[in-house]
């Protein structure tokens, strides 16, 4: 670097983290992943499955990071996931759990005629996993660190279309409140981020989905949709020293979109 290049501001240098739930380039998991690495942090990176990989290997390998395959509705991959990470990167400082799934049928329909196993398994990969990743990564967080899920207006508002997911991030919400108590004496920090609509592989899974990103980009006070880079500087914000003093909160990376509804 030359005298005249300004330095390089890297403020997660020395930070280790696993990121879940990349699944290709729109992913809201890459553009934190992305952002993440440029700051300093040394991450590991999962994808869902095999048919996951040649979408996320090269993501992977921009980035220098290890790519593991983790679906948490399968015994012991969660628990695999963490353990390679850990042991690759020599600790762990921070998690970023970005996975939400739920049944095609009953997403698409009412939430009064949702079966029980549907609404389960939505629980089960969109907010207990979360919890499940916490503990996982408890004993390997040392001094202290960070957890941040992805969340959405629609676990406050009922938002048309939404459906069951509403209130699964209405309890994956809860869950960092009561995450943020229980892990805080341990200087472990808790967070979740609820992006403004942004056109990802699951979020094309809802109806009318174009729709809410129209009506979104058109009612938000700064007029538009926001970027994956923005979610991921939000994200690692709340990883780094500077958000030390901050737990247990929903922050809206939205375009500000959450305040006119």
């Amino acid at each position: 670097m030359s005298d005249s290049e300004p330095p390089i501001h890297r403020p997660l240098e020395g930070l280790r983290g696993l990121v879940l739930g990349v699944a290709n380039e729109h992913s809201i998991a890459w553009g934190c992943a992305r952002v993440l690495a440029e700051r300093g942090a040394r991450v590991v990176l999962t994808c869902l499955n095999e048919k996951a990989v040649p979408y996320v290997a090269p993501l992977a390998e921009r980035i220098g990071a290890p790519l593991l395959r983790c679906n948490v509705e399968e015994p012991g991959e969660l628990q695999a996931a963490v353990n390679a990470a850990a042991e690759h990167l020599g600790g762990l400082d921070f998690g970023v759990h970005s996975i939400a799934w739920a049944p095609k049928d009953d997403l698409h329909g009412r939430v009064v005629d949702s079966t029980a196993e549907g609404f389960n398994q939505a629980v089960r990969v969109s907010c207990h996993s979360f919890a499940e990743m916490a503990r996982l990564m408890e004993p390997h967080l040392g001094d202290g660190g960070a957890l941040v899920t992805m969340s959405y207006i629609g676990a406050d508002e009922a938002v048309p279309h939404y459906g069951l997911m509403g209130p699964v991030k209405a309890a994956l919400e809860s869950l960092v409140r009561y995450m943020a108590v229980e892990l805080g004496p341990k200087n472990v920090r808790v967070h979740a981020v609820s992006p403004g609509p942004v056109p990802t592989r699951a979020a094309s899974g809802l109806l009318a989905f174009d729709e809410l990103m129209t009506r979104s980009a058109q009612t938000a006070p700064l007029r538009r949709l926001v970027t994956l880079d923005e979610i991921g500087r939000c994200v690692a914000f709340l990883v780094g020293p500077d958000a030390s003093g901050m737990t247990g909160q929903t922050l809206y990376v939205d375009a500000g979109d959450h305040a006119v509804r």
